[in-house]
């Protein structure tokens, strides 16, 4: 399918939130491009259903190969819910091209952590020992029910994680008891994030001993919330006060 600036938004941004969309941007010209097409074409018709291809003129659609900062071609760029998820750019062999196709489908460990119940991300840490966002959900069902010992043993083997080490700064905290931050824990887990942080945040002057756990279990909830949200922003500008 030939997609054009008028119909990119809908064809590959509205499309690749249900399947993948892999764009080729290529130009009539150009020699790699042709040999590039059918490669891709039979590769994505093996994979039928599970992957789209489109492809674009640069040429014609030199808007659309500015805004991907498109500076060479044949260039290949996959779309998933909205966004760029993995790109090459040059003629490619069939094997290089099937593996990348490949890499964009959910594997096992994938479709274990979608599931989310303590069995399969078990199943999810099997195969994958250190995958972050198992542990990490493997952790909160582990640490809901009581079982904390066994939660900080797992945080503890994906070192470098925020969101890990915050979740296992908190359990060090309500090991301590001290100071008393059960108010800011509950409205964490009742998902209000906003009054979480204040809590914390009020607690870090007179925390003495603490602050340092209590710094990670904020950074942990603010790398949470991602960086594009204007309450991790915010927090963010509070902490560093309160810090420095």
């Amino acid at each position: 399918m030939d997609v054009t600036e008028a119909t990119f938004q809908t064809e590959v941004i509205e499309r690749s939130k249900s399947v993948p969309v892999v764009v080729d941007f290529w130009a009539e010209w150009c020699g790699p491009c042709r040999s590039l097409g059918p490669v891709l074409e039979r590769a994505v018709a093996e994979r039928a259903g599970k992957v789209e291809l489109v492809k674009v003129d640069t040429d014609s659609n030199q808007q659309l190969a500015r805004a991907f900062n498109i500076q060479g071609i044949p260039a290949v760029k996959a779309f998933r819910n909205g966004e760029v998820v993995a790109e090459f750019v040059g003629a490619q062999p069939p094997p290089a091209v099937a593996t990348f196709l490949d890499g964009l489908f959910p594997n096992e460990a994938d479709e274990l952590v979608s599931l989310g119940d303590e069995a399969s991300l078990r199943a999810a840490l099997e195969l994958e020992p250190s995958r972050p966002d198992a542990v990490l959900a493997l952790a909160r069902l582990l640490h809901g029910r009581g079982d904390v010992d066994e939660a900080a043993r797992l945080l503890a083997r994906v070192p470098g994680n925020f969101a890990a080490d915050g979740l296992l700064a908190r359990i060090e905290l309500e090991a301590a008891g001290v100071p008393d931050l059960s108010a800011a824990f509950a409205a964490l887990d009742s998902t209000d994030a906003e009054r979480g942080l204040d809590l914390l945040l009020e607690a870090l002057p007179t925390s003495d001993g603490a602050k340092d756990r209590i710094r990670r279990t904020i950074v942990g909830v603010l790398d949470e919330l991602g960086a594009e949200s204007e309450l991790a922003r915010a927090s963010r500008r509070r902490l560093a006060a309160a810090l420095y």
